[in-house]
């Protein structure tokens, strides 16, 4: 959720930067324009003043007579040049020039000088020209007409290189741009911030809510902080969690209690009925049938309080030797399997897992019993123990009918027993004991064919430390 919330939060925040910062960048630039704008319009205006009365020759032909005005003009604009590098001269509506310099430069026939020029004649002062940005590599033109009773005589240009207004406008650029940066990694420590204050109670009920989903029913949400709402979502979730523990430690307590309340009845009925068959001929089918009913009660009995108290019993976990414990039930149950006609084979070599010895041992006998009750004569059951990144395994196969894709999906749910195995002894509860007994300290297990025929049931606990 947080790599959700945070890049939200991140593209919010940078956009209200952007909205702030480009505008800023965009009036910076103007003002640093503007000024210089305003300092041309008034080195033209005084250039303008002196022109004012610079008389061209009688005659008005191009050899005119310079007097001491234009002398003076045209060293202030050499000077102009020399110190500041920008192009400047005075010109007659004709486009001649009065003066200008450097000596070279003249008034073009076209471009951004000459549309200046052009506007100037129409007693118009350039105060808004184009805008220049960093990137542009252009000179700043203004004009000033020259007016003399009334009329424009000449028109006073200059032509400004933008090097220096370009480089301020880039260094107020990267003003704003580190003071955007300063912000922006403010705002996502402030995001980081936030959203861990936000979403850390979450954190916190997610990890208890998987604790109470894999067994561990004493969890519960430790204050985390967080806002209100959240707070009061822990606290409803604690009694829920509370109810709902209550009630399961009811249902445990009366299916043990039950169970273990209907055991000395069914012992005495039992004794009964083996009584009542010495009074009848020997052989007598219905009371033999009536005599293995009452043991497969006896037995029902019995794995309904091992179940109760499977799932009451807390896990004891410690680092066990897989291998050697395997290894020691296939020794238990050889006798069994011998019995039976069956072999059991087992690979187990050494590896070491965190489990609980007595609830996994208590596992595998439900496992192997349940594979040497349902293999043929003279088939094999195998036992292989090995690791798997973090988990160690313990897979036992058969050679017996195996079961469907249906059967598969429901097998070791209780009391579930597959309609073509009714006549063989169970009680449909072994496979639930032993999911509930490795479910409490970390452990899983998973059914699958195994080719040709048969099943393969596969357990898992866990190699790495449980957490707290």
């Amino acid at each position: 959720m947080r790599t959700r919330l945070l890049p939200l939060l991140i593209i919010l925040m940078a956009a209200v930067l952007l909205a702030l910062g480009v505008p800023l960048a965009v009036s910076l630039a103007g003002a640093q324009q503007q000024r210089v704008v305003v300092d041309r319009i008034d080195d033209t205006a005084r250039f303008a003043a002196l022109a004012q009365f610079v008389t061209d020759s009688p005659d008005g032909t191009e050899g005119a007579f310079e007097n001491e005005r234009l002398a003076t003009l045209s060293s202030e604009l050499t000077s102009y040049y020399d110190v500041y590098g920008i192009r400047s001269g005075v010109f007659y509506r004709s486009g001649r020039a009065m003066a200008h310099a450097p000596a070279r430069w003249s008034l073009p026939k076209e471009g951004e000088v000459r549309n200046a020029f052009d506007e100037a004649l129409l007693s118009r002062r350039s105060h808004d020209p184009q805008q220049v940005w960093p990137w542009q590599r252009r000179n700043l033109v203004v004009a000033s007409p020259v007016i003399r009773d009334g009329d424009v005589v000449a028109v006073v240009v200059t032509d400004s290189p933008t090097g220096q207004l370009r480089s301020r406008t880039l260094h107020g650029w990267l003003v704003i741009g580190a003071g955007e940066f300063a912000a922006m990694l403010l705002a996502v420590g402030a995001a980081l911030r936030l959203t861990g204050w936000v979403l850390k109670p979450v954190r916190v009920l997610d990890a208890t809510t998987h604790d109470i989903a894999t067994g561990r029913l004493k969890s519960r949400v430790a204050a985390a902080g967080g806002p209100p709402e959240l707070q009061r979502l822990a606290r409803s979730f604690n009694e829920m969690a509370d109810n709902v523990e209550d009630v399961l430690e009811q249902q445990r307590a009366f299916v043990a209690d039950a169970s273990h309340q209907l055991r000395n009845p069914l012992a005495a009925l039992l004794l009964r009925i083996e009584l009542l068959s010495f009074e009848l001929p020997e052989g007598n089918k219905e009371i033999a049938s009536v005599q293995a009913e009452g043991k497969r009660l006896a037995q029902v009995l019995d794995d309904l309080l091992d179940l109760a108290l499977a799932e009451h019993t807390e896990a004891d976990l410690k680092i066990t030797d897989i291998g050697e414990l395997a290894a020691e039930r296939l020794a238990a149950w050889a006798p069994t399997a011998e019995a039976q006609g069956v072999r059991l084979v087992g690979d187990c070599p050494p590896t070491t897992a965190w489990a609980d010895p007595i609830a996994l041992s208590s596992a595998l006998d439900a496992v192997i019993d349940n594979a040497v009750k349902f293999t043929p004569e003279d088939q094999t059951v195998e036992v292989t123990v090995a690791s798997h990144g973090d988990t160690s395994t313990v897979v036992v196969t058969d050679h017996g009918p195996g079961l469907t894709d249906e059967e598969l999906a429901r097998v070791g749910d209780r009391f579930w027993r597959s309609g073509r195995h009714q006549n063989i002894k169970g009680s449909g509860l072994g496979l639930s004991i032993a999911r509930v007994l490795l479910a409490a300290g970390g452990g899983s297990i998973a059914y699958d064919r195994h080719e040709p025929h048969g099943l393969k049931v596969t357990v898992a606990v866990p190699r790495s430390a449980p957490t707290a």
